[in-house]
């Protein structure tokens, strides 16, 4: 069995995320933008496990502002 490849993902949330957060975020770096956002960015290895993060987002009640794919080689696969 082939082992899924982990993609890079950039996730924009509304507001700055606090650090006490990142537990619920494994994996993910934190930034603080000027403009009042959190960027979430790192790698996820499937679909399954970007919509279970997608889900605890939604669930904590937290703005999602985008997701998007930031692997230029998978994007280039497609």
């Amino acid at each position: 069995m082939v082992e899924p490849k982990k993609k890079s993902y950039r996730i924009l949330l509304k507001g700055h995320l606090n650090e006490s957060w990142a537990d619920w975020f494994e994996g993910m770096t934190f930034t603080h933008e000027e403009d009042g956002t959190t960027t979430l960015q790192g790698e996820i290895v499937d679909q399954a496990a970007l919509h279970g993060m997608l889900k605890i987002i939604r669930d904590l009640g937290l703005p999602l502002l985008s997701v998007n794919i930031i692997d230029q080689a998978y994007l280039e696969d497609e």
